[in-house]
Protein backbone atom coordinates (compact mmCIF):
# COMPACT_ATOMS: atom_id res chain seq x y z
CA UNK A 1 0.00 0.00 0.00
CA UNK A 2 0.96 3.86 -1.03
CA UNK A 3 0.72 6.58 0.89
CA UNK A 4 -2.53 9.23 0.07
CA UNK A 5 -2.70 12.46 -0.20
CA UNK A 6 -6.39 14.04 -0.66
CA UNK A 7 -7.67 12.25 -3.96
CA UNK A 8 -7.84 15.05 -6.54
CA UNK A 9 -10.67 13.50 -8.74
CA UNK A 10 -13.41 12.27 -5.66
CA UNK A 11 -16.52 12.92 -8.10
CA UNK A 12 -19.46 11.56 -6.81
CA UNK A 13 -17.86 11.13 -3.10
CA UNK A 14 -19.49 13.40 -0.33
CA UNK A 15 -15.88 14.37 0.03
CA UNK A 16 -12.31 13.82 -0.55
CA UNK A 17 -10.26 11.52 1.69
CA UNK A 18 -6.77 10.83 3.04
CA UNK A 19 -5.68 7.25 3.66
CA UNK A 20 -3.55 4.49 2.31
CA UNK A 21 -4.05 3.22 -1.35
CA UNK A 22 -4.50 -0.08 -2.01
CA UNK A 23 -1.57 -1.73 -4.29
CA UNK A 24 -3.11 -0.79 -8.38
CA UNK A 25 -4.64 -2.98 -10.41
CA UNK A 26 -3.09 -4.51 -13.65
CA UNK A 27 -4.93 -1.47 -15.08
CA UNK A 28 -7.61 0.80 -14.02
CA UNK A 29 -11.08 0.23 -15.09
CA UNK A 30 -12.10 2.57 -17.98
CA UNK A 31 -15.42 4.74 -17.60
CA UNK A 32 -17.53 2.97 -20.55
CA UNK A 33 -20.77 5.12 -19.25
CA UNK A 34 -24.16 4.01 -20.49
CA UNK A 35 -25.29 2.19 -23.60
CA UNK A 36 -25.07 4.65 -26.88
CA UNK A 37 -28.16 6.46 -27.99
CA UNK A 38 -29.13 4.28 -31.19
CA UNK A 39 -27.23 1.53 -30.43
CA UNK A 40 -29.11 -1.68 -31.89
CA UNK A 41 -29.88 -4.65 -29.70
CA UNK A 42 -26.51 -6.90 -30.85
CA UNK A 43 -24.79 -3.49 -29.18
CA UNK A 44 -26.66 -2.90 -26.52
CA UNK A 45 -25.90 -6.22 -24.91
CA UNK A 46 -22.25 -6.30 -26.08
CA UNK A 47 -21.92 -3.26 -24.23
CA UNK A 48 -23.27 -4.58 -21.52
CA UNK A 49 -21.23 -7.75 -21.49
CA UNK A 50 -17.76 -5.54 -21.67
CA UNK A 51 -19.07 -3.66 -19.16
CA UNK A 52 -19.69 -6.42 -16.50
CA UNK A 53 -16.43 -8.63 -17.56
CA UNK A 54 -14.13 -5.35 -16.79
CA UNK A 55 -16.54 -4.68 -13.90
CA UNK A 56 -15.53 -8.42 -12.26
CA UNK A 57 -12.12 -8.23 -13.29
CA UNK A 58 -11.46 -4.99 -11.14
CA UNK A 59 -13.36 -6.47 -8.27
CA UNK A 60 -11.60 -9.43 -7.78
CA UNK A 61 -8.21 -7.15 -7.91
CA UNK A 62 -9.85 -5.14 -4.91
CA UNK A 63 -10.92 -7.78 -2.85
CA UNK A 64 -7.57 -9.75 -3.73
CA UNK A 65 -6.03 -6.63 -2.25
CA UNK A 66 -8.25 -5.30 0.34
CA UNK A 67 -8.34 -8.85 1.71
CA UNK A 68 -11.68 -8.76 2.54
CA UNK A 69 -15.47 -8.94 0.50
CA UNK A 70 -18.10 -10.85 -0.49
CA UNK A 71 -17.18 -11.24 -4.39
CA UNK A 72 -19.14 -14.97 -5.16
CA UNK A 73 -22.41 -12.65 -4.42
CA UNK A 74 -21.04 -9.60 -6.27
CA UNK A 75 -20.30 -11.73 -9.35
CA UNK A 76 -23.72 -13.03 -9.77
CA UNK A 77 -25.35 -9.50 -9.09
CA UNK A 78 -23.20 -8.04 -11.08
CA UNK A 79 -25.04 -8.12 -14.73
CA UNK A 80 -28.09 -7.00 -13.40
CA UNK A 81 -26.27 -3.65 -11.84
CA UNK A 82 -24.36 -2.89 -15.28
CA UNK A 83 -27.84 -3.60 -16.74
CA UNK A 84 -29.45 -1.14 -14.42
CA UNK A 85 -26.87 1.79 -14.40
CA UNK A 86 -25.63 1.60 -18.06
CA UNK A 87 -29.33 0.98 -20.00
CA UNK A 88 -32.26 0.72 -18.15
CA UNK A 89 -32.85 3.30 -15.74
CA UNK A 90 -32.92 6.96 -16.10
CA UNK A 91 -30.51 8.35 -14.11
CA UNK A 92 -27.22 9.66 -14.71
CA UNK A 93 -24.09 11.28 -12.89
CA UNK A 94 -24.87 14.83 -13.67
CA UNK A 95 -28.82 13.70 -12.28
CA UNK A 96 -27.30 12.42 -9.57
CA UNK A 97 -25.02 14.85 -8.92
CA UNK A 98 -27.97 17.93 -9.36
CA UNK A 99 -30.28 16.14 -7.46
CA UNK A 100 -33.34 15.86 -10.07
CA UNK A 101 -36.32 14.75 -8.55
CA UNK A 102 -37.30 12.77 -11.58
CA UNK A 103 -34.25 10.28 -11.77
CA UNK A 104 -34.92 6.71 -11.32
CA UNK A 105 -34.03 5.02 -7.64
CA UNK A 106 -31.93 1.92 -6.61
CA UNK A 107 -31.55 0.31 -3.30
CA UNK A 108 -28.73 -2.66 -3.27
CA UNK A 109 -30.31 -4.33 -0.17
CA UNK A 110 -27.81 -7.49 -0.52
CA UNK A 111 -25.30 -4.37 0.74
CA UNK A 112 -22.68 -6.82 1.31
CA UNK A 113 -22.15 -6.77 -2.86
CA UNK A 114 -20.49 -2.67 -2.16
CA UNK A 115 -17.50 -3.52 -3.94
CA UNK A 116 -19.97 -4.87 -7.71
CA UNK A 117 -21.78 -1.66 -6.87
CA UNK A 118 -18.76 0.57 -6.18
CA UNK A 119 -16.92 -0.78 -9.55
CA UNK A 120 -20.23 -0.62 -11.11
CA UNK A 121 -20.67 2.92 -10.52
CA UNK A 122 -16.93 3.90 -11.52
CA UNK A 123 -17.85 2.07 -15.03
CA UNK A 124 -20.45 4.37 -15.33
CA UNK A 125 -18.97 7.65 -14.54
CA UNK A 126 -20.29 7.82 -11.09
CA UNK A 127 -17.08 7.90 -9.08
CA UNK A 128 -13.83 8.48 -9.99
CA UNK A 129 -12.10 5.04 -10.79
CA UNK A 130 -8.84 6.01 -8.71
CA UNK A 131 -11.33 5.36 -5.62
CA UNK A 132 -12.04 1.76 -5.80
CA UNK A 133 -7.87 1.73 -4.74
CA UNK A 134 -9.69 3.33 -0.72
CA UNK A 135 -12.24 0.49 -1.18
CA UNK A 136 -12.34 -0.47 3.04
CA UNK A 137 -9.76 1.83 3.83
CA UNK A 138 -9.26 4.17 7.03
CA UNK A 139 -11.48 7.10 6.55
CA UNK A 140 -12.74 6.07 2.49
CA UNK A 141 -15.94 6.32 1.70
CA UNK A 142 -15.93 2.66 0.07
CA UNK A 143 -17.18 0.98 3.34
CA UNK A 144 -18.22 -2.70 3.41
CA UNK A 145 -21.73 -1.88 3.40
CA UNK A 146 -22.60 1.43 1.00
CA UNK A 147 -24.05 4.58 2.60
CA UNK A 148 -25.76 7.17 1.22
CA UNK A 149 -24.22 9.39 3.50
CA UNK A 150 -20.51 8.61 2.10
CA UNK A 151 -21.42 8.29 -1.99
CA UNK A 152 -24.08 10.42 -4.07
CA UNK A 153 -25.10 7.73 -5.82
CA UNK A 154 -26.18 5.83 -3.03
CA UNK A 155 -29.64 6.36 -2.40
CA UNK A 156 -30.07 3.94 0.94
CA UNK A 157 -27.49 2.90 3.21
CA UNK A 158 -27.71 -1.11 3.31
CA UNK A 159 -26.11 -4.00 5.00
CA UNK A 160 -28.40 -5.46 7.17
CA UNK A 161 -30.98 -7.75 5.19
CA UNK A 162 -34.09 -7.27 5.04
CA UNK A 163 -34.19 -3.49 5.19
CA UNK A 164 -34.04 -2.55 1.77
CA UNK A 165 -36.74 -4.02 0.25
CA UNK A 166 -39.14 -1.48 2.80
CA UNK A 167 -36.79 1.17 1.95
CA UNK A 168 -37.74 0.97 -1.57
CA UNK A 169 -41.60 0.38 -0.90
CA UNK A 170 -41.46 3.68 0.78
CA UNK A 171 -39.38 5.09 -2.07
CA UNK A 172 -42.40 3.98 -4.57
CA UNK A 173 -45.09 5.00 -2.22
CA UNK A 174 -43.43 8.92 -2.16
CA UNK A 175 -43.28 8.94 -5.80
CA UNK A 176 -46.25 8.16 -6.09
CA UNK A 177 -47.38 10.87 -3.65
CA UNK A 178 -45.54 13.36 -5.38
CA UNK A 179 -47.10 12.34 -9.24
CA UNK A 180 -43.96 11.15 -10.34
CA UNK A 181 -42.96 8.95 -13.26
CA UNK A 182 -39.55 7.97 -11.71
CA UNK A 183 -39.02 3.76 -11.00
CA UNK A 184 -37.59 2.18 -7.53
CA UNK A 185 -35.64 -0.94 -8.28
CA UNK A 186 -34.27 -2.89 -5.86
CA UNK A 187 -31.78 -6.03 -5.52
CA UNK A 188 -32.48 -8.31 -3.06
CA UNK A 189 -30.53 -11.52 -2.00
CA UNK A 190 -32.17 -14.55 -2.00
CA UNK A 191 -31.01 -15.86 1.29
CA UNK A 192 -31.87 -12.07 2.34
CA UNK A 193 -35.88 -13.26 1.62
CA UNK A 194 -35.87 -15.15 4.86
CA UNK A 195 -36.21 -12.52 7.16
CA UNK A 196 -39.77 -11.43 7.64
CA UNK A 197 -39.27 -7.57 7.04
CA UNK A 198 -39.24 -8.51 3.29
CA UNK A 199 -42.60 -10.04 3.31
CA UNK A 200 -44.60 -7.22 4.73
CA UNK A 201 -42.83 -5.02 2.42
CA UNK A 202 -44.11 -7.45 -0.12
CA UNK A 203 -47.65 -7.89 1.21
CA UNK A 204 -47.57 -3.70 1.38
CA UNK A 205 -46.65 -3.02 -2.37
CA UNK A 206 -48.70 -5.86 -3.82
CA UNK A 207 -51.39 -4.37 -1.94
CA UNK A 208 -51.18 -0.55 -3.01
CA UNK A 209 -50.23 -1.76 -6.64
CA UNK A 210 -47.05 -0.05 -6.78
CA UNK A 211 -46.39 -0.57 -10.57
CA UNK A 212 -43.10 1.35 -10.56
CA UNK A 213 -41.46 -1.05 -8.09
CA UNK A 214 -39.19 -3.83 -9.61
CA UNK A 215 -37.88 -5.63 -7.10
CA UNK A 216 -35.17 -8.46 -8.31
CA UNK A 217 -34.05 -11.44 -6.60
CA UNK A 218 -30.64 -12.97 -6.80
CA UNK A 219 -31.01 -16.28 -7.39
CA UNK A 220 -27.78 -17.91 -6.73
CA UNK A 221 -29.23 -20.62 -4.21
CA UNK A 222 -26.42 -19.97 -1.61
CA UNK A 223 -26.24 -17.89 1.48
CA UNK A 224 -23.04 -18.30 4.33
CA UNK A 225 -22.42 -21.35 4.66
CA UNK A 226 -25.07 -23.24 3.21
CA UNK A 227 -27.38 -23.61 0.33
CA UNK A 228 -30.35 -21.60 0.65
CA UNK A 229 -32.97 -24.54 0.26
CA UNK A 230 -31.12 -26.37 3.16
CA UNK A 231 -31.64 -23.27 5.40
CA UNK A 232 -34.96 -22.31 5.43
CA UNK A 233 -36.31 -22.92 1.66
CA UNK A 234 -38.36 -20.39 -0.20
CA UNK A 235 -39.97 -22.51 -2.81
CA UNK A 236 -42.44 -22.08 -4.39
CA UNK A 237 -40.79 -18.60 -4.67
CA UNK A 238 -42.53 -17.39 -7.57
CA UNK A 239 -46.33 -19.00 -6.72
CA UNK A 240 -45.40 -16.88 -3.32
CA UNK A 241 -44.93 -13.37 -4.95
CA UNK A 242 -48.00 -13.86 -7.27
CA UNK A 243 -49.80 -15.03 -4.25
CA UNK A 244 -48.64 -11.69 -3.04
CA UNK A 245 -49.85 -9.33 -5.46
CA UNK A 246 -46.76 -9.17 -7.68
CA UNK A 247 -46.33 -9.92 -11.79
CA UNK A 248 -43.25 -12.63 -11.43
CA UNK A 249 -40.19 -12.57 -14.21
CA UNK A 250 -38.40 -15.81 -14.34
CA UNK A 251 -35.08 -14.78 -16.55
CA UNK A 252 -31.42 -15.85 -16.43
CA UNK A 253 -29.84 -13.22 -14.25
CA UNK A 254 -26.35 -13.56 -15.86
CA UNK A 255 -27.50 -13.26 -18.98
CA UNK A 256 -27.82 -9.09 -20.11
CA UNK A 257 -30.38 -9.91 -23.03
CA UNK A 258 -32.71 -11.68 -20.80
CA UNK A 259 -32.23 -9.04 -17.95
CA UNK A 260 -33.26 -6.05 -20.91
CA UNK A 261 -36.31 -8.12 -21.91
CA UNK A 262 -37.50 -8.41 -18.28
CA UNK A 263 -37.14 -4.24 -17.51
CA UNK A 264 -38.41 -3.45 -20.76
CA UNK A 265 -42.09 -5.09 -19.32
CA UNK A 266 -41.72 -2.14 -16.31
CA UNK A 267 -44.33 -1.19 -15.64
CA UNK A 268 -46.51 -4.40 -15.98
CA UNK A 269 -49.38 -4.05 -17.97
CA UNK A 270 -51.73 -5.87 -15.08
CA UNK A 271 -50.72 -2.55 -12.87
CA UNK A 272 -49.12 -4.70 -9.97
CA UNK A 273 -45.15 -4.65 -9.00
CA UNK A 274 -42.69 -6.26 -10.76
CA UNK A 275 -40.85 -9.60 -9.57
CA UNK A 276 -37.91 -10.67 -11.18
CA UNK A 277 -36.62 -13.77 -10.17
CA UNK A 278 -33.37 -13.80 -11.92
CA UNK A 279 -31.51 -17.53 -11.61
CA UNK A 280 -28.06 -16.92 -11.48
CA UNK A 281 -24.98 -18.37 -10.04
CA UNK A 282 -22.50 -17.34 -7.39
CA UNK A 283 -19.35 -16.53 -8.56
CA UNK A 284 -20.06 -16.29 -12.34
CA UNK A 285 -18.25 -17.11 -14.41
CA UNK A 286 -15.29 -18.14 -12.85
CA UNK A 287 -14.50 -21.75 -12.78
CA UNK A 288 -13.02 -22.17 -9.51
CA UNK A 289 -15.81 -20.05 -7.86
CA UNK A 290 -19.06 -20.55 -9.63
CA UNK A 291 -21.72 -22.34 -7.24
CA UNK A 292 -19.43 -22.90 -4.66
CA UNK A 293 -20.72 -22.06 -0.99
CA UNK A 294 -16.83 -21.14 -0.39
CA UNK A 295 -16.76 -18.16 -2.25
CA UNK A 296 -19.50 -16.40 -0.06
CA UNK A 297 -16.87 -14.34 1.85
CA UNK A 298 -13.42 -15.78 0.61
CA UNK A 299 -10.65 -13.90 -0.63
CA UNK A 300 -8.49 -15.33 -3.77
CA UNK A 301 -5.29 -15.82 -3.51
CA UNK A 302 -2.52 -14.04 -5.87
CA UNK A 303 -2.68 -16.83 -8.11
CA UNK A 304 -6.97 -17.51 -8.31
CA UNK A 305 -7.00 -13.69 -9.28
CA UNK A 306 -4.60 -14.45 -11.86
CA UNK A 307 -6.88 -17.33 -12.98
CA UNK A 308 -9.85 -15.51 -12.46
CA UNK A 309 -8.45 -12.95 -14.74
CA UNK A 310 -7.15 -15.28 -17.54
CA UNK A 311 -10.91 -16.80 -17.63
CA UNK A 312 -12.53 -12.93 -17.96
CA UNK A 313 -10.29 -12.14 -20.56
CA UNK A 314 -11.00 -14.51 -22.61
CA UNK A 315 -14.73 -13.39 -22.31
CA UNK A 316 -13.63 -10.06 -23.25
CA UNK A 317 -11.81 -11.25 -26.41
CA UNK A 318 -14.66 -13.73 -27.50
CA UNK A 319 -17.32 -10.04 -27.27
CA UNK A 320 -14.07 -8.64 -29.61
CA UNK A 321 -14.77 -11.56 -32.04
CA UNK A 322 -18.92 -11.34 -32.04
CA UNK A 323 -17.98 -7.53 -32.51
CA UNK A 324 -16.36 -7.64 -35.62
CA UNK A 325 -17.66 -7.52 -39.42
CA UNK A 326 -18.30 -11.11 -41.05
Amino acid sequence: MAALAPLEKHAGLVHAVTTTLLAPPDREIEVLGRVPAGASRAQAVAHLRRAATEVRRRAVQTVGTAGAGHIGGEFSITDALVTLYLSVMNISPAQVERGDPERDRIVLSKGHAANALYTTLAVGGYIAPEALRTFLQPTSMLNGHPARTKIHAVEASTGPLGHGLPIAVGMALAARLDGSERRTFVLLGDGELQEGSNWEAFMTAGHQKLDRLVALVDRNRLQQGARVADTNDLEPLADKLRAFGWEVVEVDGNDVGALLDAYAGVPAASGKPTFVLAHTDKGFPVSYMRDDVAWHHKVPSAEQVTQALTELDAVLASIDTEEKPA
